[in-house]
């Protein structure tokens, strides 16, 4: 999954997406690169990002959405807590959601993903992105974000949104410290028990600033290093920005691992 982000904000890509022709261009090239899934976001969700109306995140995303739409089939992704701008995307060719409020924000959300029988996925966050980095703390984080999923599941498939259609993100970097984001890598089969699809984010996350000690812009080899535990430890989906390197780490690593054990052969 490829990111596009349409915000003067975000903590990584923020301004450089502003105009729609750029923006169309640059998902094209990410396509190119080898993406499956454009994901076009709107609003900001870094640490302590204010929200933004509903038009303005519309005006920011539909012209995308809409140009992409007369470029490609490709899948794409509208990346939203609002059940308007959600529906407004969908009616320009959206495919998919991805709300990181887990359908929590907005109520009509829920009642959208069932009617337009879309796949839609559902990240856990602790409180929001005003405040989620606020000294977060965990008993067991693994636990709690289990359970979580679990209620989020049972609330979904109850107001008619289909259990093949929904997709869980455990939200690497949303209310998390440094030891939790490294746990839910190195642990992502404890949601094997759920039997859904994993999505995972940690595309030049700030976790990676803090083992390393370096900017946003300097985090791929970081980015490319926990793709790669998070495919080997059963994510299915990688959101990322930079989707060609990703994407060749990949099939390396997919390489090997297809081999499988084999032999010891004695060396003379």
């Amino acid at each position: 999954m490829g990111v596009i982000n349409t915000t003067p904000d975000s903590f990584s890509d923020g301004g450089l997406y502003l105009q729609p022709k750029e923006a169309v261009q640059r998902a094209l090239d990410l396509i190119t690169q080898g993406a499956d899934i454009i994901d076009i976001g709107g609003e900001s969700s870094r640490p302590g990002s204010e929200p933004i109306t509903s038009n303005e995140e519309k005006q920011r995303v539909l012209p995308v959405i809409r140009g992409l739409r007369k470029e490609t089939d490709i899948l794409i992704s509208i990346d939203t807590t609002k059940a308007d701008v959600a529906h407004a995307a969908l009616e320009e060719g959206a495919d998919i959601i991805n709300d990181i409020s887990a359908l929590r924000f907005d109520p009509q959300m829920t009642v959208l993903a069932a009617r337009k029988n879309v796949p839609i996925i559902l990240m856990h966050m602790k409180g929001t992105p005003k405040n989620m980095q606020f000294d977060p703390y965990y008993e067991n984080v693994f636990t709690e974000i289990r359970d979580f999923f679990i209620e989020r599941i049972s609330m979904a498939t109850a107001q008619g949104i289909k259990e093949q259609n929904i997709i869980l993100d455990p939200g690497i970097g949303f209310g998390k410290r440094l030891n939790d984001n490294l746990a839910l890598i190195n642990n992502l089969g404890f949601l094997n028990e759920l039997s859904r699809p994993v999505l995972i984010g940690v595309s030049r996350k700030s976790f990676i600033g803090a083992i390393l000690d370096v900017p946003v812009e300097e985090r791929l080899e970081g980015t490319i290093a926990a793709s790669l535990l998070s495919m080997v430890n059963g994510a299915n989906i990688l959101r990322v920005h930079d989707v060609g390197a990703v994407k060749r780490a990949l099939r390396v690593a997919q390489r090997i691992l297809s081999e499988g054990p084999g032999e010891l052969q004695a060396v003379n």
